[in-house]
């Protein structure tokens, strides 16, 4: 009796078409996030509220750029990467306007808790031009298949033949290593307003792994 082999993991740009099945997607694998499960503390409500979340971003500020992957071992998304080109990683203040009534009706009264952590983590935002990794997240029931590093090399690839570094913000200590495999290095864990609130690692990428 043969076993068969799992398949390989699709890469493909996203577009708005996706939108709502990669927010579903994010929205359950940043369940057990350290830094959403404190600004977003009701379980109950948390998947409902980061699908939300992140269609809210999708739809407002990283769609438009067209760094977005979605990933799967068929045609359903079952993970995704949120990427922002050089020099587009900031929110400008009309999409900001645009979010606002939507991720108050998201996030409810912890608006002010998400904008001090959001905050925090912007002002630490290096300011060389990179690729910037805003979001990644494989669906729960997916996970352990190879579809968050098949995202990753797909642009990190992509980084290294342009000569462009990379970054993101690792907010679950576990993950750092994950990243260190792509050639990613802590660069500051930094500490987070608002009591109890969890560290996030800043993490920098040179091209090449460097």
């Amino acid at each position: 009796m043969t076993s068969q082999s799992q398949p390989s993991p699709l890469v493909r740009a996203a577009g708005g078409a996706d939108a709502a099945a990669i927010a579903a997607v994010l929205g359950r694998a940043f369940d057990d996030d350290p830094v959403w499960r404190w600004i977003l503390p009701d379980e109950a409500s948390r998947v409902r509220r980061l699908t939300g979340v992140f269609g809210i971003l999708l739809r407002h500020v990283h769609l438009r750029h067209e760094g977005t992957e979605a990933a799967g071992r068929g045609p359903d998304v079952e993970a995704a990467a949120l990427w922002d080109p050089p020099g587009l990683w900031r929110v400008p203040a009309r999409a900001q306007a645009a979010q606002a009534g939507p991720l108050l009706r998201a996030l409810g009264r912890r608006v002010p808790a998400a904008l001090r952590a959001l905050g925090e983590i912007e002002k630490h935002h290096p300011p060389e031009p990179h690729w910037y990794l805003a979001v990644l997240g494989t669906d729960p029931p997916a996970q352990g298949n190879g579809l968050g590093g098949a995202l990753l090399r797909s642009r990190l690839d992509r980084c290294d033949a342009e000569g462009v570094p990379a970054y993101l913000e690792s907010s679950k200590e576990r993950n750092v290593p994950y990243y260190e495999r792509f050639g990613f290095r802590v660069t500051r864990e930094l500490a987070m307003p608002g009591r109890g609130c969890p560290p996030v690692w800043l993490m920098w990428r040179d091209p090449d792994g460097g």
